[in-house]
């Protein structure tokens, strides 16, 4: 069933931590510079954001808190980043030079925000409900 929903959006789909605030901000970074929707998000505690980690993300005891799911491929931590940053456009695609950084330093430093996100930037107890405006970009 989710398979026909994420080749329905024909966009790329944004996997994140929906109760992770700095993940929420992150998704509203992405909205208010995607205005003509390219990308679709799902909150990886939904039940069809979990039947795609299952399906397509092995380790899910070790999940990035933002993923992409794009063109039968699957970016996770800082690639997943830098993905969406290139796909946002200019000024935005101009930080993807810093993959020039090594895939190890730059995944380490992914890491350990992820390892202390919910200490820093707090925690909701349920998944945020996107706006009305937007509500057809996130998957339920």
């Amino acid at each position: 069933m989710f398979e026909a929903m994420i080749a329905g959006t024909q966009a790329p789909l944004i996997l994140f931590d929906g109760v992770c605030n700095l993940c929420n901000a992150w998704v509203r970074f992405v909205v208010r510079r995607d205005p003509a929707g390219i990308f679709h998000f799902v909150a990886q505690q939904l039940p069809i954001g979990q039947a795609i980690i299952e399906e397509y993300l092995s380790g899910a005891s070790q999940l990035s808190s933002v993923s992409l799911v794009e063109d039968n491929s699957i970016y996770t931590e800082s690639d997943a980043v830098f993905q969406i940053l290139t796909r946002l456009g200019l000024p935005w695609s101009w930080l993807a030079l810093l993959r020039i950084v090594s895939r190890r330093f730059r995944d380490a430093c992914y890491r350990f925000i992820v390892r202390h996100r919910y200490q820093w930037f707090g925690r909701t107890e349920v998944c945020q409900v996107p706006s009305a405006d937007i509500r057809s970009r996130f998957l339920d």
